[in-house]
């Protein structure tokens, strides 16, 4: 299903009071990797044009009745003339099927399994970004080689695990409450003593105040700053690190708010 966006289009209907109003397109395309369809909700910023090159975000959790729509709009308002803070930038959203098999790396933790019985995919799911739906996307969009991925809560896992394993995939990460609690936090006790190995990297990591999976456990917040204090510590200068403690968001609030920030830091406004 091909749907074009025009602004013209879409405001002569308004003002008409007629027709669909229309975001974006949906385009399903078969993995070989995961061995099922996958859909891809696709926003494309005003004025796009299949002869130019657009950097790329990849929107995990980007499901119609997840984070697509608000996240589009985000897009939409920083990308608005008089604003102009993000550069016109296609939107990928990846709709989930099986979210907590794809988004953790397997494990034997009896507490990860209670929480996600169906694990343990990340290293295929990443393996369809890189070689199925990345080479998709720039063939069917032109996107100019400039990626960013954003993640939250078992999406900002996964999305840090990309970050230590192939980080070269995207040039900016944002990582939202990622559940490092994940595999008794194996992930973390990786990155304390690992580095990454590509350069030229900018992290956003945001987190509100959001507490324990359990009272065993330190606080999301706590890891998500432990996170940002061993990339930064081991890091420097390969990549940039920017850490964002929301003290007034939750788990369930702190995307939105996050995404915002998140843009304002990694597209500084000239002075």
């Amino acid at each position: 299903m091909l749907l074009c966006i025009c602004l013209v289009a879409a405001l002569d209907e308004e003002a008409l009071g007629t027709g669909d109003f229309v975001l974006g397109k949906t385009e399903r395309i078969h993995s070989a990797v995961l061995n099922e369809d996958r859909v891809l909700n696709i926003y494309l910023p005003e004025g796009y044009s299949d002869t130019l090159a657009y950097p790329v975000i990849y929107l995990l959790d980007g499901s119609a009745d997840e984070d697509f729509i608000h996240v589009a709009g985000l897009l939409q308002y920083y990308n608005f003339p008089w604003i102009n803070r993000v550069p016109k930038s296609i939107l990928v959203g990846i709709a989930n099927t099986s979210r907590g098999r794809d988004f953790t790396t397997p494990t034997n933790d009896s507490l990860s399994k209670s929480w996600v019985p169906e694990n343990g995919g990340a290293y295929a799911f990443i393996e369809f970004i890189e070689k199925e739906l990345q080479p998709f996307i720039q063939k069917k969009y032109k996107g100019s080689g400039q990626r960013t991925i954003i993640g939250q809560s078992l999406g900002g896992l996964l999305a840090t695990e990309i970050l230590m394993s192939r980080p070269g995939l995207f040039d900016k990460y944002i990582i939202i409450s990622p559940s490092l609690w994940w595999d008794k936090g194996s992930l973390s006790q990786r990155i304390s003593s690992s580095k990454v190995t590509a350069r030229g990297i900018e992290v956003y990591l945001g987190v509100g105040k959001e507490g324990a999976i359990d009272a065993g456990h330190t606080t999301m917040e706590e890891e998500a700053a432990l996170l940002a204090k061993y990339l930064k510590n081991n890091n420097e200068p390969q990549i940039t690190v920017h850490f964002d403690f929301m003290p007034d968001e939750d788990h369930a609030t702190a995307g939105h708010q996050a995404i915002m920030n998140a843009f304002k830091l990694l597209y500084p406004k000239n002075p």
